[in-house]
């Protein structure tokens, strides 16, 4: 890894970062950025479909939320206009789930961008989801 990409993961990360605040998820925030090269495709946070109100009887009761919540790796997918093959995501505060990484491979990302974990409830699954990126010959990289 050279400087640059040095330089430019970490402000992608800080934005990642700062758009995870958009979510209106009680327990955790997440925010995702694909980049191409140093150019900004698209974004994306956790939260409900843009058309459901963010009612308290939703998001505070985990098991509702976990079926309608779309995770911020998919809304950065979905609102993204062009091919994302050979793009850049970064995504803060960790890497996507499992269910996420199949996405993120399908859709073409090379190259998969976070910090690393530091909540011990995730990091199995995280584990999980990174062995199968690299499997697929997505590139991993935890800061």
């Amino acid at each position: 890894m050279d400087d640059r990409e040095l330089k430019w993961d970490r402000r992608f990360l800080k934005i990642a970062e700062s758009i995870s605040e958009w979510s209106k998820d009680p327990s955790t925030k997440v925010g995702a950025i694909i980049t191409n090269d140093i150019k900004i495709v698209s974004m994306g946070y956790n939260g409900l479909p843009q058309s459901t109100p963010d009612y308290p009887e939703i998001l505070n009761v985990r098991e509702v939320k976990y079926q309608y919540i779309i995770h911020a790796e998919v809304n950065a997918v979905l609102s993204a206009k062009q091919d994302l093959k050979g793009c850049t995501i970064y995504t803060s505060p960790f890497l996507p789930c499992p269910r996420c990484a199949s996405i993120l491979v399908q859709s073409g990302i090379s190259r998969v961008v976070s910090s690393k974990c530091k909540n011990e409830r995730w990091k199995q699954s995280l584990k999980e989801s990174k062995y199968f990126m690299e499997l697929s010959n997505v590139r991993v990289i935890e800061y």
